[in-house]
């Protein structure tokens, strides 16, 4: 296998760490309106999510994580870092929603991380951006074009794009910002973690498969949510 170097030498994540990556953005929505119960639900899924993962000690080396908040700004609140070297952020809710640049950032994010994959030597899974969200873009029509790009690479199979309306989302939009193969969903409540775990059980079906396999059987998401339109 060919190690990426870095200013330093060999990427240290590399050398410690050779399995394939299976790369996941979680873009969320941490606007005002997600004050009380529905951030402290999204807080405890996230960190179910971890907790899931590090139950499997193949998928905890494999699966890579990016957290990205749209709440007042555009954060980069976790880059990618396996599961195993991950802490839980705690996440705070303020601002409007620029969806939009979120969306921008996550697909940037991506291309970034998978250009250092190609220079490690590092084969990865299809990766995964998750967007969740309760209301709608506040950042003029950036969204759009993101949302092409996002559909694009979901229609060509480069990407799983997901997108997840809470209780408050307009839906109308969400259809419009969703891959063809993949509808919005609206969560059933507040079942973030429910939610979370149906997306570790998923990653962990992904990251114990082929590198190369087309399909993998996801579970069914009628624990948690609806098709939302």
């Amino acid at each position: 296998m060919t190690l990426a170097f870095g200013d330093g030498g060999l990427l240290p994540e590399f050398v410690d760490n050779p399995e394939n990556r299976c790369p996941v953005v979680l873009l969320l929505d941490t606007s005002a309106s997600m004050r009380g119960a529905p951030i402290d639900e999204l807080n405890a899924g996230v960190a179910s999510f971890r907790n899931q993962i590090l139950m499997d000690d193949t998928a905890s080396l494999r699966v890579e994580l990016s957290v990205i908040a749209f709440g007042g700004e555009v954060r980069l609140v976790r880059d990618f870092v396996t599961i195993d070297d991950l802490s839980t952020p705690r996440l705070e809710a303020y601002g409007n929603t620029p969806m939009g640049g979120a969306l921008d950032l996550g697909l940037r994010t991506l291309e970034a991380r998978k250009r250092v994959y190609r220079r490690a030597g590092v084969h990865y899974y299809r990766p995964w951006l998750f967007l969740i969200t309760d209301g709608a873009p506040t950042d003029g029509l950036l969204w759009q074009e993101a949302a092409m790009r996002a559909q694009e690479a979901d229609l060509m199979g480069r990407l799983s794009f997901f997108t997840v309306g809470v209780e408050g989302a307009d839906m109308e939009i969400l259809g419009e910002i969703a891959s063809p193969n993949r509808p919005p969903l609206m969560l059933q409540g507040l079942k973030f973690r429910d939610l979370f775990q149906w997306l570790s059980a998923s990653v962990r079906r992904v990251s114990l498969s082929r590198v190369d396999a087309r399909h993998v059987a996801l579970p069914p998401v009628n624990g948690w949510a609806r098709v939302g339109v």
